[in-house]
């Protein structure tokens, strides 16, 4: 392990029942698959994961902060793939009543989903394993977990300020 670090954000916006999801082609690091909204951390954001999901957010779906209620970060995982620890920090929001609908991207396709159709697409192993999680316990709580993978899945602990 040389030390080599990949910081990633994702977004999960909910409308009821349903998630927005993109399928993400073109990507230099993840296979053509359905992910959430986010992307690499640009140099003035490592200290500042909501603002490298924002900037995404903006980006890949036009957007905006004022077009959510809830934006949360609920995951931080790690994981080693490729020779580099790869660090994702997951967000979930709501889309605001009356908000605007989500652009065309020019990453891939935007869909919304239903949340019992989320698991039986295919994703990026670290992605599926934040929704697996969320969709049977991260949604019915406030924390924070920490994730580590592990190739049997993933393993998830709340995250308490000491």
């Amino acid at each position: 392990m040389d030390g080599r670090l990949r910081n990633m954000t994702a977004l999960y916006i909910s409308r009821g029942e349903e998630m927005l999801l993109l399928y993400r082609v073109g990507s230099r690091v993840v296979a053509p698959s359905w992910c959430g909204i986010g992307g690499h951390f640009e140099k003035d954001e490592l200290n500042d994961a909501r603002a490298c999901v924002l900037r995404e957010l903006q980006e890949e779906t036009g957007l905006t902060q004022e077009d959510l209620t809830g934006l949360t970060m609920r995951y931080a995982c790690m994981r080693l793939k490729n020779g580099e620890i790869r660090q994702n920090y997951y967000f979930f929001a709501e889309l605001a009543p009356g908000a605007r609908e989500p652009q065309g991207c020019s990453e891939g396709r935007l869909a919304w989903t239903p949340y019992d159709r989320l698991l039986g697409l295919e994703m990026p192993f670290t992605a599926y394993e934040v929704i697996r999680h969320y969709l049977h316990t991260g949604r019915y709580t406030d924390a924070l977990y920490a994730c580590a993978t592990t190739q049997q899945g993933a393993v998830f602990t709340p995250l308490h300020e000491f």
